[in-house]
């Protein structure tokens, strides 16, 4: 008989956080500028620069703690963990090992209707390493440090999780509930949110753990969920042909969809931690934690109760909205300018989401106002502007942010409602289509859509569908 294994995952999680400038020194934190632009002797490891915490680094710090149901360790402190690596320009990184800033907090998921909390070991602040650009033409390396000192928090979660579907809903959470705090966008392409898979497997009913690998080059949700499915296969595998798991790094391609081994971890490395010498211990008062605590945000699960509350929205239409913060705020500020609710969430969740899927855009990317969709909707409610014109203006709206109003007003896009200068047009419309009239009259009923379309085309698609409709049945 077979044996049957279950899965037992633990994950750290890196997030960037969004400050406007580095964890501890005056530079810039922007994605993307040319290399080394972004530096100063303190992010370059310069002998002799001191550095200097950011504040607001700790203060997102807290937020996600509390946010994560975690305690805040109220005297931390930053310790240097020594490495030698070309990204590392001072040849340490200065993390938090013995007293990290947040502890024992807990996350609750969902999968299948089923509910269950990932405990979360520490959360602690350190600061990124710089970025190394293989040149494959000349065979080196070279090194931008502009990343290097981004400030960074590490979720260490406790090894609660048992498949990739309760990985995918964790980090999900995760993410979500950090874009609503603010503390950073999370955009896992652009590395400001990265996660390193600790996985192994055993048989079910064992008490004990079994032998452990971490997955590391895992920049999708879909990416992580290959990548562990394909673990679990691989170590059953070799337990099954009497081998043995390696405990080891390995490094996941997902074009092949193959992990190879990175390095060795049977003994762990010896990073000589000790505390830094260059920072003052951080204290960190009731006062502080409970001034974030309350300017914490009303996070999603919150948010989509009361959408369908307040707004009498479906369950549906609230999951999608309040699915990513910018598409939520964007709502609430339309419905603010007073857009009928389920319009405004008929245009994000149909129109917008086709528009993302047509572009390849992430929703975070949205750049049209919600006064300028107040408008739209305002027009089209008006009868203004019909069904046909309201999308196509959207369509500018959404690459552009034009205002509507005067758009339609340039373009001569308003809605005829003249009944003489459409009469004449249905009057020509069925001197000129002798076969569909004689449909209609027989009984086929689709024959008169067919007539509207022809209308509409002749009114360049600012005619009332519905007046084009009646005229033509009275006329028939």
């Amino acid at each position: 008989m077979s044996k049957v294994y279950e899965t037992v995952i633990g994950l750290e999680v890196h997030v960037e956080l969004s400050t406007k400038t580095k964890i501890f020194c005056g530079c810039s934190t922007a994605f993307g500028g040319a290399p080394n632009t972004h530096t100063c002797p303190v992010c370059t490891g310069m002998p002799g620069s001191l550095p200097v915490l950011n504040k607001e680094v700790v203060n997102k710090a807290i937020a996600v703690g509390l946010a994560t149901n975690c305690t805040i360790t109220k005297n931390c402190k930053f310790d240097r963990k020594n490495y030698f690596y070309p990204d590392n320009p001072q040849n340490y990184q200065i993390s938090q090992l013995y007293y990290p800033i947040c502890r024992n907090g807990k996350v609750e998921i969902e999968v299948d209707g089923e509910k269950k909390y990932v405990g979360i070991h520490e959360i602690h602040m350190e600061e990124d390493a710089g970025k190394l650009i293989h040149d494959p033409y000349t065979d080196s390396s070279l090194v931008d440090f502009n990343r290097s000192g981004v400030p960074l928090i590490e979720i260490v979660s406790e090894p609660d999780m048992r498949s990739a579907e309760e990985v995918i809903a964790y980090l999900d959470k995760l993410r979500m509930t950090i874009q609503y705090l603010g503390a950073s966008d999370c955009k896992l392409n652009e590395g400001s949110m990265r996660a390193d898979v600790n996985l192994s497997v055993r048989e079910v009913g064992a008490a004990e753990f079994g032998t452990r690998t971490e997955m590391k080059n895992l920049n999708s949700f879909k990416a992580i969920a290959r990548a562990i499915e394909n673990e679990r296969e691989r170590q059953i595998d070799l337990l099954e042909a009497g081998g043995e798991v390696t405990q080891e790094t390995r490094r996941w391609d997902d074009t092949k969809e193959y992990s190879y081994p990175m390095r060795s971890k049977e003994d762990a490395q010896d990073y000589r931690y000790f505390p830094d010498p260059d920072l003052v211990p951080i204290i960190i008062s009731d006062e502080w934690i409970e001034e974030i605590r309350s300017s914490q945000p009303e996070f999603r699960d919150k948010k989509k109760a009361r959408y369908q509350e307040e707004f009498g929205l479906p369950e549906y239409d609230a999951d999608i909205l309040t699915g990513v913060k910018k598409l939520a705020d964007l709502f609430e500020e339309t419905v603010l300018l007073g857009a009928n609710p389920k319009k405004v969430s008929n245009w994000l969740m149909v129109e917008t989401m086709r528009l993302l899927k047509e572009k390849e855009m992430d929703a975070e990317d949205i750049a049209f106002s919600a006064e300028n969709l107040a408008k739209l909707i305002k027009l089209a409610d008006s009868q203004a502007i019909n069904s046909s014109v309201a999308k196509e203006v959207f369509e500018v709206i959404f690459a552009e942010d034009i205002d509507p109003d005067k758009y339609v007003e340039e373009k001569g896009l308003k809605t005829v409602n003249d009944e003489g200068a459409l009469r004449a047009v249905v009057e020509q419309v069925i001197a000129d289509n002798p076969q569909s009239v004689e449909d209609y009259r027989n009984g086929k009923e689709k024959a008169i859509g067919f007539l509207v379309g022809q209308t509409m085309k002749a009114m360049k698609g600012k005619a009332n569908p519905g007046m084009v409709n009646e005229m033509l049945k009275e006329l028939l």
